[in-house]
């Protein structure tokens, strides 16, 4: 599992424990085999093609280039998958971003009863709200390509902020984090099975 690294001045790194935490979870509830520690890769690299399941996260400004949009184009084709996480204020430069990856798409709301929600863990609701910032909803869209879905892109959420370690965050409870690496677990389970 790898955290993406792009360009733009954006805080790509952040939610620091959160990955290890994840895949812990997954390898010992999913009874996967991840390697214990995340790896980092960038868009452009060749190296993205390693992975089967990437998360991205930050704040604020995302560039790709061309050669970036393409390669991770060519990834998204060829069978990779890419959770996006908006750590909150990523939205407004993400989806331009994106529709540089597939201009012919755009993100679609999945409704709660989504088989995203209905992995190994039950989400009647659809995602769960982590962290409040706006007092607005959680969702969750996705870019789907020939029916299937290539990207997963957590808003209003702070999804990955629940996986980091317990206490980074002294107004999240146990059950919070939970929720947060239950769901996390089936995006993983869902990205590695659809």
């Amino acid at each position: 599992m790898a955290k993406l690294k792009y360009s733009g001045g954006g805080d790509w790194y952040g939610d620091r424990t959160a990955l290890p935490n994840l895949i812990a979870f997954c390898n010992a509830n999913l009874k996967t085999n991840f390697y214990p520690q995340e790896s980092t890769v960038d868009v452009g690299s060749k190296e993205l093609f390693n992975f089967p399941f990437v998360f991205m996260t930050g704040h604020g400004n995302v560039v790709f280039s061309d050669q970036e949009a393409k390669n991770l184009r060519q990834y998204l084709i060829g069978g990779g998958f890419l959770h996006i996480d908006d750590n909150y204020g990523l939205d407004k430069f993400i989806r331009p971003q994106m529709k540089k990856v597939f201009p012919g798409l755009n993100f679609v709301e999945l409704p709660s009863n989504h088989p995203i929600y209905n992995q190994k863990y039950k989400f009647p609701n659809g995602l769960p709200k982590i962290h409040e910032h706006d007092g607005t909803r959680a969702q969750g869209f996705a870019l789907i390509w020939k029916g299937r879905i290539v990207c997963f892109y957590t808003y209003e959420c702070d999804l990955g902020n629940g996986w980091e370690d317990f206490g980074t965050y002294p107004s999240d409870t146990q059950d919070t984090r939970t929720q947060a690496l239950k769901m996390g677990a089936n995006v993983v389970q869902y990205a590695l099975t659809q």
